[in-house]
């Protein structure tokens, strides 16, 4: 991987990390200001930011992994 593409990929790791903090914001404010009269919206917003979480770790684990491949 060149220098460019690890330089990118660290660029989406760290955009999918602030929108994964976005959408545990939003699940914190769910809980926080709007339960428990806004509970129909759990499961939209949980999967939501189950989903972001995910892509973070999977994008996370292939920087990692592309880093110390260049280290070698």
């Amino acid at each position: 991987m060149t220098e460019e593409e690890l330089k990118n990929l660290d660029r989406e790791v760290k955009k999918l990390k602030r929108i994964s903090s976005e959408w545990a914001s939003q699940l914190h404010d769910l809980v926080e200001e709007r339960l428990p009269a806004g509970y129909q919206e759990i499961p939209g917003i949980a999967q939501s930011t189950y989903d972001a979480c995910q892509a973070w770790a999977e994008a996370n684990a292939k920087l990692i992994a592309a880093q110390k491949e260049t280290q070698v």
